[in-house]
């Protein structure tokens, strides 16, 4: 319908509306929504080093962690986005306590989507200008529309979502989504503040070349994983892999996603359960690595499988090229 460099994602969303199940122009708004917070944000990111926006905000989040001033703006701007534009009932961000209900003026709990969100993941590296992002889950609510939203409407398997995506503010600044029908990615075009597709249909290579974990924490590992780490450094056939680990979910998936390669977080001797956040980055991860032809477990089952049981529940996560992500669940049964 047209010419991959000149679609826009506002004429992608219109012209693949039909093969979304629940084809409406709720997620159409919805998605227009966040693409509108984050060029905001991505206007933000790029100036941080010439305005008072940089360094730690004082406050620590329902994590224990330091919160940065960017992790704040860009919480605020998703959320009053999404209120403004009333077309979700309820929102859960890894930087709020709780999740937030909405109730527009006019249609009294009316609408049908919740949104758990990461404003902005990888934020420590943002004083060293390293590439952050946001990343966002969609789901329909499971109580009924017309009354206010309940827990259980974010504590859904991951298996349940209808969208999820990421934003990435690198070198260019990309928006990478999946409705359950493929992964397309738009970049930016900052000149006219217009997102086009740049690569339609992504996939995960089967198998790669890059290992990406925090190797500083080995000691800390699980015997599998160590095992698994060794495996990829050995010398013996397209082995050893390379080890490329940026500290932030998004650039290392991205990258993993375009050349190959596999994301571990697993758990430790000083993060039991690990250290990522289950609603807000391992489910979205997950569904877009599985519209991608990759895999994503927590070293033993499907991610998406889980049943969640809190709002910030934290879970191990290995993710990215099919096959290398089965060789590591190999190590970690052994």
């Amino acid at each position: 319908m047209f010419g991959k460099q000149h679609i826009t994602l506002g004429e992608f969303i219109i012209a693949n509306q039909d093969s979304f199940q629940y084809s409406s122009g709720e997620l159409s708004r919805l998605l227009n929504g966040l693409r509108l917070a984050a060029k905001v944000v991505n206007h933000e990111v790029n100036k941080a080093g010439l305005v008072d926006i940089l360094g730690e905000a004082g406050d620590t989040n329902i994590q224990g962690e330091d919160q940065q001033k960017l992790d704040v703006l860009a919480n605020e701007k998703f959320i009053q986005t999404l209120k403004n534009r009333e077309i979700v009932c309820g929102i859960a961000s890894e930087e709020e306590d709780d999740f937030i209900s909405i109730n527009s003026l006019d249609d009294n709990h009316q609408n049908k989507y919740v949104v758990l969100i990461d404003p902005l993941d990888g934020s420590s590296n943002i004083d060293v200008n390293v590439s952050v992002g946001t990343i966002f889950s969609i789901y329909r609510r499971v109580t009924p529309v017309g009354a206010p939203v309940e827990l259980k409407d974010f504590l859904q398997p991951g298996k349940n979502q209808i969208a999820a995506g990421y934003i990435i503010y690198g070198t260019s600044t990309m928006l990478v989504y999946t409705t359950g029908d493929g992964v397309n990615g738009f970049t930016l075009n900052p000149a006219l503040g217009t997102f086009y597709l740049s690569h339609p249909n992504m996939q995960f290579p089967e198998t790669g070349k890059i290992y990406s974990v925090n190797e500083g924490n080995y000691t800390h590992f699980p015997q599998g994983v160590k095992n698994y780490i060794k495996y990829c450094q050995q010398e013996e056939g397209d082995r050893p892999y390379t080890s490329r680990y940026i500290g932030s979910l998004v650039s290392d998936f991205h990258r993993n996603m375009i050349k190959g390669g596999i994301y571990m977080y697993p758990k430790s001797s000083m993060a039991s359960n690990g250290k990522l956040r289950l609603l807000y980055e391992c489910n979205p991860m997950a569904f877009l690595a599985e519209q991608a032809n990759g895999k994503a477990s927590d070293g033993y089952k499907r991610i998406m499988d889980i049943q969640p049981e809190e709002l910030h529940e934290r879970v191990p996560f290995f993710c990215g090229s099919k096959k290398m992500v089965e060789k590591a669940e190999e190590f970690m049964a052994q």
